[in-house]
């Protein structure tokens, strides 16, 4: 196995937390290190299974077992950023308003999810990290 397989997820994740670091600082006009975690463009969770099925796309060609299996764990994480935490994030919305009107400091984090964007976002940052890496190391 080459390094590449297991570079390519950590440098999907360095790009793609860099970029939403730099576009919440941007729209924050500050540097934005409370806004790091869950939730922003580009998703971190997308690149980062996009960057590993790009790789195998690159290295062995769709047609590989493994390319299905990544796509498979892909379109999981995706479809799972997109609804279920979304969902969670607007459960936390309604819990942290119940908390302030009972006078109590609200804690919950209520940006969980992504929007379809910010996973297309982060496909193109997982995509784009593969040929970085394929690029590099092969």
């Amino acid at each position: 196995m080459n390094s590449g397989y297991a570079v390519v997820p950590f440098v999907a994740w360095l790009i793609a937390g860099s970029l939403k670091f730099a576009f919440n600082s941007a729209r924050s006009r500050q540097l934005s290190f409370r806004q790091i975690g869950y939730g922003g463009l580009p998703s971190n969770h997308s690149a980062i299974v996009s960057s590993v099925a790009a790789l195998v796309a690159l290295r062995e060609g769709i047609n590989h077992p493994a390319f299905g299996v990544a796509t498979a764990l892909a379109f999981i994480v995706m479809l799972d950023a997109n609804s279920l935490r979304r969902q969670i994030g607007k459960q936390a919305e309604v819990i942290n308003k119940l908390l302030e009107n009972q006078g109590e400091t609200p804690s919950l984090r209520e940006r969980m999810g992504h929007s379809k964007t910010e996973i297309l976002a982060g496909i193109a940052t997982g995509i784009f990290s593969a040929w970085l890496v394929n690029t590099l190391v092969y």
